[in-house]
């Protein structure tokens, strides 16, 4: 069902899912935080002194509006942990507005979450971990059987797609450049992509994720803000995409076609 975002049950659903955003950001950031370092999600904590949150202060958000600082070692509250929890709040808070079916939305959310949590690693560890491609891949093909843009052969396919593609990317740019060039966390990611898109929409989301990835650089070594011995996180790219082709699958598919 289509909703308003001018009509009063669109404003109820925006908020409602808003809030929705603010708890999977928070639980973003705990993962985001544990994952990298390969132990099991923990309580939310300091990450400064690992001191133990009491749950009025699991919301950076809240934190901030009250201007808490940690009570054991007055750490403050990091921007990246607010900004996660706001990206996802607000890109939550329109998917009900891009996405009509049910399925489509409640499997949108979660590969958007995951997506989400990808471009966090990425940017702070350069890493993309297994621990969340392999299983994003897995419920890529379990999405498959449920939204109307993708189906189980189409999602096996777009993972084999997105795994060859990258993975030629990958060894070519070992090969040329040296290790490091690509790293594999960035094949894995495509076969992620690929299993929640399925095929065609694989190739149209891998292109744009190269797309971006190019202009901003071009952007940047422009300005001078990077240098050619720079490094710069891939993932977030190819992140971005997903995302993209995921909220708009049906009007790309649409466009592809044509």
């Amino acid at each position: 069902m289509a909703y308003s975002l001018l009509s009063l049950p669109g404003l109820l659903i925006a908020a409602l899912f808003a809030l929705l955003g603010l708890l999977v950001g928070a639980a973003l950031n705990v993962l985001a935080d544990d994952l990298p370092q390969h132990i099991r999600p923990q309580r939310p904590r300091c990450i400064n002194c690992l001191t133990p949150r009491a749950p009025s202060g699991w919301l950076a958000m809240v934190r901030t509006l009250r201007g808490e600082r940690c009570p054991s070692c007055d750490f403050p509250v990091r921007r990246r942990e607010l900004w996660v929890e706001v990206g996802t709040a607000l890109i939550f808070a329109a998917l009900p507005f891009l996405l009509d079916r049910p399925a489509d939305l409640l499997f949108g959310a979660l590969y958007v979450a995951l997506f989400i949590l990808v471009i966090v690693t990425d940017l702070e560890h350069r890493l993309i971990l297994h621990a969340v491609t392999f299983p994003g891949t897995l419920l890529g093909l379990l999405g498959s059987l449920f939204v109307s843009y993708n189906s189980l052969p189409m999602a096996l396919l777009g993972a084999v797609t997105g795994f060859v593609f990258f993975f030629v990317l990958y060894w070519v740019g070992s090969r040329l450049l040296g290790a490091g060039a690509l790293g594999f966390g960035d094949v894995t990611l495509a076969t992620m992509i690929g299993a929640m898109t399925g095929f065609p929409l694989v190739l149209l989301a891998l292109v744009l994720g190269i797309l971006l990835g190019g202009l901003i650089t071009a952007l940047l070594l422009l300005t001078r803000r990077l240098t050619m011995r720079s490094y710069l996180a891939y993932g977030p790219f190819l992140a971005v995409a997903g995302i993209v082709a995921v909220v708009w699958a049906e009007g790309l598919l649409g466009w592809y076609l044509r």
